[in-house]
Order: C-alpha cells, then sequence, then structure tokens
C-alpha cells in the first residue's frame, strides 16, 4: 500500500479531501458518440460523483464531457477524466473547466470550495 501524504496518525487509511456537496441535478455525459443521461450524487472543488448509467462501459482513465444543470439558470459544461468506478456510481475529477465557468462552480460550492474532509478507504 502507498502511504498518502494526508495520512492521519492513528488511521490505518484515513485521507483528506476537498468536501464534497450532495445536490441532486440531471448530468449528460458523453464521449464521441456515446451519451448516457445520470444523477449528479456530489460535486466538490475537484470534481464529481454521478449515478453509473445502465449499460455504461466506460473506465479508469477515460475523459467524458459532462453537461451539468442547476436550476434554470445555471448550465456547466466541462471535461472531467474517470478517477474510480463502482457498481452504482462513477467518480469524475474535473480536467478542463471553461474559464466562464469557474466562478459560477465556485459560487455554487460556497463554503464547500475551501473545506477539506476526511475519508476512508
Amino acid at each position: 500500500m502507498v502511504k498518502d501524504s494526508n495520512e492521519m496518525p492513528g488511521s490505518e487509511s484515513e485521507h483528506l479531501r476537498p468536501a464534497r456537496m450532495q445536490i441532486e441535478t440531471t448530468v449528460l455525459m458523453s464521449r464521441g458518440v456515446e451519451s448516457h443521461p445520470t444523477e449528479l450524487v456530489d460535486i466538490s472543488a475537484t470534481g464529481v460523483l454521478l449515478r453509473r448509467p445502465l449499460g455504461w462501459t466506460g473506465e479508469v482513465g477515460q475523459s467524458w464531457l459532462l453537461d451539468m444543470i442547476f436550476g434554470s439558470d445555471l448550465h456547466i459544461h466541462l471535461e472531467a477524466q474517470v478517477a474510480r468506478v463502482a457498481d452504482h456510481h462513477v467518480g469524475f475529477s474535473y480536467v478542463c473547466i471553461p474559464e466562464d465557468k469557474q466562478v459560477p462552480l465556485w459560487n455554487l460550492l460556497g463554503g464547500y470550495a475551501d473545506i477539506l474532509e476526511s475519508w476512508k478507504d
């Protein structure tokens, strides 16, 4: 096992990560001619967790375009890379957030953008 520099003393596998804000909204994942509608589970300053669409066969390392719609006035379109895959969820890390969407994303996250939380493997 690789030791993480964020590991806390006395913990077998505890780490710090950007805080995740739980919010549900519609997301369209697309890659080439493939697209899948799904739902956002949570969002952070570095990535998102989505419900894994039925029939989705992607893998870690792939880049996907994500279209996320928040309310009637915020649409965030960005590139993200698959960071982890589970039976019911897909985790993405942001690759490129368009400059005009950075401030709206940070505003959406509010205080979550600056908080770290602990998590265990």
